[in-house]
C-alpha cells in the first residue's frame, strides 16, 4: 500500500512541477531558471511545513508522510529532502556533517551533471 500513496503523491508532484515551473518560466520570460528556482523554494518551505505538522505533531499516518513527502514534495523537487536534511544536521550540532553534506552535493551534482553531458556528447 506505501507504493501505492508514494506513486500518487509522486504523479501529483511531477504535474504540479510542470505546472509551476513553466508558467513562472512563461510569466517571467527570461533567461533565468525561475521555475525551477520557485519549485525549489516552494518545495524547501513545504516540506518544512509537512515535517512539523506528520512528523513532529504526528498528525495523520504513514500514508500522509508517504503521499506528502515522499511523494508529492518528492517529485515536486528533491531539493527539499536535501534542505531538510541540511537543516537537521544544523539542529543536531552535527557541523562537519552540514559542512560536507552541502559541500559535496552541490559541487559533485554540478559536476556529475558536467560529467554526464561530456559522456553523451562522447558517445554521439
Amino acid at each position: 500500500m506505501s507504493y501505492l500513496w508514494i506513486g500518487l503523491g509522486g504523479a501529483l508532484g511531477a504535474i504540479a512541477r510542470y505546472v509551476v515551473a513553466t508558467g513562472i518560466f512563461r510569466w517571467m520570460d527570461k533567461p533565468f531558471p525561475y521555475g525551477t528556482l520557485s519549485v525549489n523554494l516552494l518545495g524547501s518551505f513545504a516540506i518544512g511545513m509537512a515535517y512539523v505538522w506528520l512528523v513532529e505533531h504526528q498528525w495523520g499516518g504513514d500514508h500522509h508522510k508517504q503521499l506528502a513527502m515522499v511523494g508529492f514534495l518528492g517529485a515536486f523537487t528533491t531539493f527539499s529532502t536535501f534542505s531538510l536534511e541540511s537543516v537537521a544536521m544544523l539542529q543536531q550540532e552535527r557541523w562537519l556533517a552540514f559542512a560536507s553534506y552541502v559541500g559535496f552535493s552541490l559541487t559533485g551534482c554540478l559536476l556529475a551533471t558536467v560529467a554526464g553531458m561530456w559522456l553523451s556528447k562522447s558517445l554521439v
